[in-house]
């Protein structure tokens, strides 16, 4: 009989378009289609915990789609080397197709896992599931990896950025099971207290729910995306974060759909370029962690090793609560809890404050972030907190500290974000919605606000704190 091969599933979560499941199912093998969950090889990176509720259903319905498609999903627990060695030894296996993962843990991992195998004469091949461009593959002129994002984008462009897709096999040669875990086994999902309970309704993990979150992007958010994706109030981005990380999706799948759009409308093509290039800065953010593996733990720029820093454990404790007296902050915060999920734009300004008024070290958001976020992604992460900072590749200025008062004014006008997320400010008029320390006091009474009680007074003076920040940021520039 012919020996089988494993699929080693990780963060890609799909059927479609999985370049490992293809070329398994095109062996004329028979398929197991193996995930593991490995806790300890991440280490501190291990998924957060509103990953792990995305991680169960996505898991969930994989598992429903590859039970359709044959093979069905073995489950296993541990760290991967010897995990992989059960399942080999339970099935014969002579074969081991993945995904490649781009997390310098995965890189070591994988690198050791494909030289073991192959020493023992077990096939190990790896292909690219994740990214439209492999991160090694892009350089400047000068052959060095791009440090700025648009060089890097007009490279990835001028070289075409792929958008061939292949469906999934209708039916996968199944292999003889073999023993795993039972899903519910890991406990992924939280229940005392149940912090995830309103994510169901906002989120459908797995691959269909991917599919029709973008379908609905296509329809009805795409013609206004280039405005309304800075309008936290309004339902205007594609909200595929989370799809992309856990491979739900591929970028691949995204950049036809998208072209496909705006080939079929060409009054979308200004939309579609700005959407393609927000997957274009999730490419840049694995190419700069793939030139420093250090990344989520060391500054970019290394002059940033001597920035004042402040300790404020009360501080980070407030911002991580939603209770800093800063509406669009809390706004941002309170929805993350509740939700698993953040608008970009509210991203950047709670990073902003954070960071800048607050001079608490980009570090503590940024591990706040991975706990709390269903789309926490180590690139991306890691990226997107040291732009804020300042000491990433790219960065925003120094100088660019975001007023979170005019940042609410300007893209909450309304006030429909605050008044969604900090309901105890939803009477106030939008005049004083994002400062209602500056509402006089008959207006506060009209709307049931009594500072410091009902809602608190800002945690700091927003001024003072863009002044402290200045000055924290000229020191290390005369250090330099």
């Amino acid at each position: 009989m012919t020996a089988p091969v494993i699929v080693w599933f990780r963060q890609d979560l799909r059927l479609d378009d999985n370049p490992a499941l293809l070329a398994a199912a095109a062996s004329g093998r028979p398929v197991i289609a193996l995930y593991i969950l490995d806790d300890e090889t991440p280490g501190k990176w291990a998924p957060g915990g509103a990953s792990r509720w995305w991680l169960h259903h996505s898991l969930k319905s994989l598992s429903a789609a590859l039970e359709v498609a044959g093979p069905g999903l073995t489950l296993m627990r541990g760290p991967a080397g010897p995990a992989l060695d059960r399942a080999i030894a339970a099935s014969g296996a002579e074969a081991v197709f993945w995904n490649r993962c781009y997390e310098p843990y995965a890189v070591t991992r994988d690198t050791a896992l494909k030289a073991s195998l192959k020493a023992r004469g077990i096939e190990a091949q790896s292909f690219n599931a994740s990214l439209l461009c492999e991160p090694w593959s892009i350089t400047n002129k000068a052959g060095e990896p791009f440090k700025v994002f648009t060089p890097f984008w007009r490279a990835c462009q001028d070289r075409g950025l792929p958008s061939e897709i292949h469906r999934a096999p209708r039916h996968i040669f199944a292999a003889r099971r073999i023993a795993g875990d039972a899903l519910d086994s890991w406990a992924l999902c939280p229940t005392r207290p149940n912090w995830a309970h309103e994510f169901g309704e906002h989120w459908t993990p797995g691959e269909p729910g991917a599919k029709a979150r973008l379908s609905a992007f296509l329809d009805d958010a795409l013609r206004a995306y280039a405005d309304g994706r800075d309008r936290p109030g309004q339902s205007l981005t594609s909200g595929l974060s989370p799809h992309l990380h856990f491979g739900e999706i591929g970028p691949r799948q995204v950049v036809r759909a998208v072209r496909a759009a705006a080939d079929a409308n060409p009054a979308l093509e200004a939309q579609a370029a700005k959407y393609l290039a927000e997957i274009g800065w999730r490419e840049f953010s694995y190419h700069l962690l793939h030139q420093a593996p250090a990344l989520p733990e060391a500054n970019f720029k290394p002059e940033f090793g001597a920035f004042p820093w402040a300790s404020d454990p009360d501080g980070l404790r407030r911002w991580q609560r939603g209770q800093t007296g800063i509406p669009i902050v809390d706004a941002g915060m309170r929805q993350l809890w509740r939700t698993g999920w953040m608008h970009n734009r509210v991203r950047m300004v709670t990073a902003s404050f954070l960071v800048k008024h607050l001079l608490i070290h980009w570090q503590h958001g940024a591990a706040w972030f991975w706990d709390t976020l269903v789309d926490a992604d180590l690139a991306s992460n890691s990226a997107s907190w040291q732009w804020v900072a300042g000491c990433g590749a790219d960065a925003a200025p120094y100088f660019r500290i975001f007023n979170p008062v005019l940042q609410g004014e300007r893209f909450d006008p309304d006030g429909a974000y605050v008044r969604r997320f900090v309901p105890e400010l939803a009477a106030l008029p939008d005049k004083w919605l994002h400062k209602p320390w500056e509402a006089p006091a008959p207006v506060l009474h009209a709307a049931g606000i009594t500072l410091c009680e009902t809602y608190p007074a800002p945690m700091i003076d927003l001024q003072r704190g863009r002044d402290r920040a200045l000055a924290a940021f000229s020191q290390i520039r005369k250090a330099a």
